[in-house]
């Protein structure tokens, strides 16, 4: 049986390849010795084509909040991801190790080496990489306001600026282990497994498998801290005591608010209701990585 394909047509690298997307995608599977039927549809539909696709197999192409909205309906099944990396940024595969080339990225879907992830819970959402509350939805909607005007790497740049502008230190409410925390910060972020802070690791995490969530409270409550702060994260040099309020793990969390408000799940925004629930589901879903790879070693990208 073909491979069923799915591909979110609007994803970044997607979008760029256009009308020879399909043709590009046939060559990557025959070259990987591999039948595959391929579907481009646009993003608000992704979950309704991978519920609807046959195989224990399905193939989705997309960035990470493609891949987030595929590995619920995936996980739910009990089916097996495979990943095409297709989107802007796509940490995901990178911290897996996939190939950023299609021709790789089809070998490894093509040589069925399976291993197990774990994935976060917003409310009904599941996310692969991370959530944010505060500054950075802020930054996605200022960009999101440019997209079309230039592309979108570039359109973080003026909307970087334009949220740091009006920076804004809230106070959020959160309980996690049966005790209650409150903390002031600009941005919480809330990742799928704890997330490197070491030279030349920004982005990476150090396992996707210890069933765990990092909450992370940015300290710095001036935009000359918080630049501070964001310099000494990129080269590698971060202060937990310094730069963050609050930096913990936790299995599952509550954060208090009484109001519908904007939060970044992996990278793209949504209106959410909050009090907002997050939990870790330890191994729920099973991805296709390259044959060499483990567990332990998917797990440091």
């Amino acid at each position: 049986m073909p491979l069923a394909v799915i591909v979110n047509s609007r994803a970044g690298t997607a979008s760029r390849l256009g009308s020879a997307l399909t043709d590009r995608l046939s060559e990557a599977f025959a070259k990987a010795d591999h039948a595959a039927r391929i579907e481009c549809v646009a993003g608000s539909d992704i979950a309704e084509a991978v519920r609807r696709a046959d195989g224990q197999t399905v193939v989705v192409g997309g960035g990470d909040g493609t891949l987030g909205t595929a590995a619920k309906e995936l996980a739910e099944s009990g089916r097996t991801l495979g990943i095409l990396p297709l989107g802007t940024r796509n940490h995901l595969a990178l911290q897996l190790g996939i190939p950023a080339d299609l021709d790789g990225a089809a070998e490894v879907i093509a040589a069925g080496h399976a291993t197990r992830i774990d994935l976060g819970l917003v409310a009904d959402r599941v996310f692969v990489n991370n959530v944010s509350v505060g500054l950075y939805p802020r930054i996605v909607q200022a960009r999101e306001h440019r997209r079309g005007a230039m592309p979108r790497w570039l359109a973080t740049i003026p909307a970087v600026l334009s949220a740091m502008r009006r920076l804004e230190v809230e106070h959020f409410r959160m309980e996690w282990n049966g005790a209650e925390e409150k903390v002031a910060t600009p941005l919480l972020f809330i990742g799928n497994n704890r997330y490197a802070l070491e030279a030349g690791r920004l982005g990476q995490r150090e396992s996707l498998t210890d069933g765990l969530l990092s909450v992370a409270a940015v300290a710095a409550p001036t935009r000359a801290g918080l630049l501070r702060t964001l310099l000494r994260l990129v080269v590698g040099r971060a202060d937990p005591e310094q730069d963050f309020a609050s930096l913990e793990d936790v299995a599952e969390l509550c954060i208090y608010d009484h109001h519908v408000r904007r939060v970044a799940i992996d990278g793209e925004l949504a209106r959410m209701r909050f009090p907002l629930k997050l939990a870790s589901w330890p191994k729920a879903l099973s991805v296709l990585v390259p044959a060499t790879a483990t567990e332990q070693s998917t797990s440091h990208g």
